[in-house]
């Protein structure tokens, strides 16, 4: 048997490991066995400033840079530019020509607009000015802000038909959209280039639950009640992984090199019993 597992593509996200400055990212990741790593370059929220600005702060670029070259570890992912009615795409230039220098191959965006046309005017100019730099802009579904569902990302990237545009799957936030994997599987597979990944409880909580629960405490992959396994079958077999996996009480007393350890091997354990497939008798 071909181990196909072994060489999937895992990329250590920001708000696993957020308590970090992004050059301390890096050496987590390397720490932990990744070779890849997420950075976040723009705030989320207004209200969430970032506590480690990047954009504008050359010593921090340059710190971060040595520590790539030092342990060889590759930016998969920047994050995240949130596509709001007051968006201005040129303001979020400054970030792209970071993410490029960094060498990120990806930029993580969210539709927070109930204007579609408009969203869809600001998605395809952030994918134009992305693919002049060398990146892909993959739109996030998440239903806590109003491209909350894979069908509505569908019609952007459609009507955008841009060819570095993407989504990207989130498991929380498919199962809190109650997305099936019919939609799934009627998503062109050119769209999908990586797919984020944590646990959850199944049970579905209200709103206020939810947002809770996707910025500060999802779970280790396997050991919540999300159709992990069901998601992972239905989606190629080497799609590469962004672990996403906030768990801020555990951060408390556990450090970060020891929870993107933890992270790592019990997805690999996952992606390995995949591939194996059901025993027989």
């Amino acid at each position: 048997m071909s181990e196909v597992w072994m060489d999937r593509t895992i990329s250590l996200a920001p708000l696993t490991i957020l308590e970090l400055a992004p050059a301390d990212m890096v050496s987590c990741a390397a720490q932990a066995g990744y070779r890849w790593v997420g950075l976040r370059l723009a705030a989320v929220l207004p209200e969430f400033p970032l506590a480690y600005p990047v954009v504008g702060a050359p010593q921090v670029m340059r710190e971060i840079l040595a520590r790539l070259d030092d342990t060889g570890v590759r930016v998969w992912d920047v994050e995240f530019v949130r596509l709001a009615p007051e968006t201005r795409i040129a303001d979020f230039v400054p970030m792209l020509e970071a993410g490029a220098r960094l060498g990120a191959k990806h930029v993580l965006a969210g539709g927070n607009d109930p204007e579609e046309a408009r969203l869809i005017q600001n998605f395809g100019e952030l994918c134009e000015q992305a693919e002049r730099r060398g990146m892909n802009v993959n739109l996030e579904p998440i239903p806590l802000i109003d491209t909350g569902t894979i069908s509505q990302a569908a019609r952007v990237l459609a009507a955008v038909d841009r060819p570095n545009s993407g989504i990207v799957i989130d498991p929380i936030h498919f199962d809190r959209a109650a997305e099936r994997f019919e939609t799934l599987a009627a998503v062109p597979h050119k769209w999908v280039r990586y797919m984020q990944f944590c646990d959850a409880p199944a049970e579905r909580p209200d709103r206020a639950g939810m947002q809770h629960q996707a910025r500060f405490e999802r779970m280790v992959p396997g050991e919540g009640g999300l159709n992990l396994m069901g998601l992972l079958g239905a989606l190629p077999r080497d799609l590469p992984i962004a672990l996403e996996v906030p768990m801020t009480e555990l951060a408390r007393t556990v450090g970060a090199v020891e929870r993107a350890k933890r992270l790592f091997a019990a997805t690999r354990g996952l992606l390995r019993k995949l591939e194996e497939g059901p025993r027989t008798a």
